[in-house]
């Protein structure tokens, strides 16, 4: 199949439809500028209008083939803006031997209200953003906001997007880094030195969460991963996030966080295993956001928000981007 980078994807010509669809790669979208606190209020906004009934998400849907991969597809829907999202992903440790992406994703824009299709969008651009906003917009609830220290187990893409969309809401002064591979912590200790940071590579993840006020898991979702973190190892008042549906933390730990919340109790009631035992759950990120829920009581608890993957987010920073791109004139009107 041909490669379209940028430009318009054509289409079947037919009364009232559109002829062609723009195209959003990477290159367009990170040359929009949409920053940390754009894509939280993006977030924050639609997760409010699933309250007021004018947003809509379906559990996301998971097909796992049997050998290692991890294959997805989300839907959301909003009156405000008019837009549809739909994503699929193909995670697949293969890639690497391909020297592609582990991850690749892809995520369609429709009208809503008529159904014809608005835009493409790389899909990894958005998965990446969505879930570092997603991540924000708890820790800037979750996390005391004197957080100094951050902590990283898996390096990859969405450490990453982690560490800009962090280093935009907290006063950080030093990361340590923990990754199965070097290329990537090193990597990333190298844009954490680049901001002025103090970075540490380490090789025991238990020396990397520690004494970090700031813990993000990323850890790659194989069927065979052994859960190797405990949360009895985390000083007091530290938040993790954990994107990683918390597999590498062992069960048995999970009671040391005072407040765990989750991305969505309607969806995580319709999974057949639950990332984390529901007598520890406080709530999700919807009751966090409209104030059902405190983030914190005191600057001694330890909190977690554990993350199965939200269709609202894919659909913020979608729309968002779909937005800028047609007030920029990258997309004509």
């Amino acid at each position: 199949m041909r490669q379209i980078v940028g430009g318009n994807i054509p289409m079947s010509g037919q009364p009232g439809s559109a002829t062609s669809v723009p195209y959003l790669s990477r290159s367009i979208l990170e040359g929009l500028g949409i920053t940390t606190h754009e894509a939280i209020g993006s977030i924050e906004q639609l997760i409010l209008g699933q309250r007021s009934g004018q947003v809509w998400c379906a559990p996301k849907v998971v097909v796992l083939p049997g050998d290692d991969r991890y294959i997805m597809a989300t839907l959301a829907v909003a009156d405000e803006p008019r837009v549809v999202a739909t994503k699929s992903l193909v995670l697949n440790p293969r890639n690497r031997e391909r020297g592609i992406a582990v991850l690749n994703s892809l995520v369609t824009l429709q009208d809503s209200e008529t159904g014809l299709p608005l835009a493409v969008v790389d899909g990894n651009w958005v998965t990446a953003r969505r879930t570092a906003g997603l991540s924000a917009a708890a820790a800037k609830r979750m996390a005391r906001p004197d957080s100094s220290s951050i902590a990283f187990i898996g390096c990859g893409v969405e450490a990453r997007s982690h560490l800009d969309a962090f280093c935009d809401l907290f006063p950080l002064r030093e990361i340590r880094a923990f990754g199965r591979g070097s290329e990537n912590r090193d990597a990333l200790c190298r844009a954490a030195e680049a901001r002025g940071l103090a970075a540490i590579a380490n090789n025991d993840p238990r020396e990397a969460i520690g004494n970090a006020d700031l813990i993000v898991t990323t850890v790659t979702l194989l069927p065979s991963l052994v859960p190797f973190l405990d949360a009895r190892w985390l000083k007091p008042g530290a938040f993790v996030s954990s994107i990683d549906l918390a597999l590498p933390w062992l069960p048995e730990g999970m009671g040391a966080f005072q407040r765990i919340v989750i991305d969505d109790l309607e969806q995580e009631a319709k999974m057949s295993k639950p990332m984390v035992a529901p007598t520890l759950v406080a709530g999700d990120i919807t009751g966090l956001v409209c104030g059902d829920i405190a983030g914190r009581d005191g600057t001694q608890e330890r909190t977690a928000f554990v993350f199965r993957g939200l269709a609202v987010g894919d659909l913020a920073l979608a729309a968002l981007a779909y937005g800028r791109a047609k007030t920029t004139g990258v997309i004509p009107n």
